[in-house]
């Protein structure tokens, strides 16, 4: 499983890599889509939409169901992955490069500093493991 130093994670296993300015990069990490298993739909918000930290900004359907996207940052979308709504699966092929999700502007940069470095993220998903499709799966499930 890779976790790459040059980003900061959520709990929600979300990974956040800063840009120019204040714009960041939003994707879901590697853990994250193992867990998930095989991407088959995105469902992501539309560029100008603004969201706060925590709160749900898309989702993502896997063979295990339907998941909240749950922001890890404040901000404007300013930019979508377009790519993925043909073929979602990129998130599970390239999760870092060519399956990150959205681009946004945030609001409040100093919510970066609450988000975890690749080695406290590495310690919370040290203990948990991957589930088969029979096993329970505990994202967060949409309603």
């Amino acid at each position: 499983m890779e976790i790459p130093q040059d980003r900061l994670y959520s709990e929600n296993h979300l990974w956040v890599k800063k840009k120019r300015g204040n714009n960041v990069l939003i994707g879901l990490t590697d853990f994250g889509q193992l867990k998930l298993g095989e991407i088959i739909d995105i469902e992501l918000p539309d560029e100008g939409d603004e969201f706060e930290k925590d709160e749900v900004f898309g989702s993502i359907e896997s063979s295990h169901g339907v998941f909240d996207l749950v922001a890890p940052v404040s901000g404007e979308v300013i930019e979508i992955n377009e790519e993925l709504l043909d073929a979602p699966d990129l998130i599970n092929e390239d999760p870092y490069d060519e399956g990150w999700i959205v681009k946004v502007k945030i609001s409040d940069p100093d919510e970066l500093e609450e988000l975890l470095t690749a080695d406290e993220y590495e310690e919370i998903t040290a203990g948990e493991e991957i589930l088969t499709e029979e096993e329970e799966f505990d994202f967060e499930e949409e309603e």
